[in-house]
């Protein structure tokens, strides 16, 4: 892995691009305006703060009409008491899981559209959803970070939908990286939240899950999201049957992968500059801290209801690893689906990940700062 001069390096985008690309482009206008009235935004940058802002203001009575049309609706949907939670740290195939079991068509799962149009993706998910698509789904288009195939009826991660809904996501650290830790701190580990603030993050929560489900027409859902798996405690006072699934990765592949993320969400979304020394600073501070999360509460979880796994192994037998999930939470279908998932993963079979070269010094540190996860899962030290 080399290091960058600055992760922003790319931050002087033309405004269309900007519009097109950031994540929260869709999202609430006066969330915008909230975030950033308290920070600073570096002068480079203000012309893509104005072209998010526009395009959330014009967006606006989309939103609205949204609230009229389907509030009643919305509230009366009821979620499947049983939701399978993905869990695990960013770049340890919690994508790759979810596009597995969510070619299960019983599932259902937050697509890409909802994730970046929450405020309006039931009223949107027409016409408004096709020419979304045609700005994001150009020929043989693949995730900033990595190959994987994106368009917008993919699984998304459910915090990239929260930050285009309120203040209270994790997400916002790729807008605002100088706040990083205390974002981490605050809605990932849930210190010092107010629980009036907390009470507000698990209804706007509940309120997009029942928007998901309403979408789907009422299946289970299988969630992934990262951030989540530091609030076992709060997942299983919403949904004491919950099932979770933990996948976990080589680090000496994560922390170089996570680090290459940071730097390509960044280059789209970030409103202020951080070099390449904290980004990899905040990657260390933040696996141990929600791993470690991870570690205290994974015994709160019933028996029979978590299963882990490694990534290799899914890598290397998917069909096998997936049985083997199935069983050990009770889901039903299996033998049923089986040739749908063969088919996934032949069609996925040129698939190529990235490759990085892990520094000495980086290695080093892995070894002192993440040594409990390599005891904890078998992964041998260099």
């Amino acid at each position: 892995m080399t290091r960058s001069k600055k992760s922003d390096a790319s931050g002087a985008r033309s405004t269309l691009s900007a519009v097109a690309e950031h994540p929260g482009a869709l999202g609430s206008f006066r969330r915008i305006l909230r975030l950033c009235a308290s920070e600073q935004i570096d002068r480079r940058y203000v012309p893509r703060l104005l072209a998010i802002s526009l395009t959330s203001l014009l967006s606006s009575p989309l939103r609205l009409w949204e609230r009229v049309a389907y509030a009643r609706g919305v509230a009366r949907t009821s979620i499947h008491p049983s939701p399978i939670f993905i869990l695990g740290h960013w770049r340890s195939g919690t994508t790759h899981l979810q596009n597995l079991i969510c070619q299960d068509e019983t599932l259902g799962y937050l697509s890409a559209f909802q994730a970046i149009a929450p405020g309006f993706c039931l009223v949107g998910r027409g016409a408004i959803r096709r020419l979304l698509a045609r700005a994001v789904e150009p020929r043989n288009r693949t995730r900033p970070m990595d190959n994987v195939a994106f368009s917008l009826d993919v699984p998304q991660e459910e915090e990239l939908a929260l930050a285009n809904l309120s203040l209270h996501s994790f997400a916002h650290a790729f807008v605002l990286p100088r706040q990083t830790q205390r974002l981490f701190r605050r809605y990932v580990l849930f210190e010092d939240l107010p629980d009036a603030v907390l009470a507000r993050w698990i209804d706007t929560y509940v309120e997009l899950l029942r928007k998901v489900t309403l979408a789907s027409g009422g299946k289970r859902l299988v969630l992934k999201n990262c951030t989540h798996t530091a609030r076992i405690p709060m997942l299983l006072d919403l949904f004491p049957e919950a099932k979770f699934i933990h996948i976990h990765r080589n680090p000496y592949d994560v922390f170089p992968s996570t680090v290459h993320l940071h730097q390509r969400l960044l280059s789209i979304c970030q409103l202020q500059s951080i070099d390449s020394a904290q980004i990899e600073a905040n990657v260390l501070t933040l696996y141990r801290q929600l791993l470690r999360k991870f570690l205290d509460d994974r015994r709160l979880i019933p028996p029979g209801n978590l299963v882990e796994l490694r990534y290799g192994d899914l890598e290397t037998e998917p069909i096998r690893e997936l049985r083997r999930i199935y069983e050990a939470l009770g889901l039903t279908g299996f033998s049923e689906m089986e040739p749908v998932f063969r088919s996934y993963i032949e069609s996925i079979g040129s698939y190529k990940k990235n490759e990085y070269e892990l520094r000495p010094d980086a290695m080093a540190r892995l070894n002192r700062d993440w040594r409990f996860a390599f005891d904890e899962w078998g992964y041998a030290l260099r």
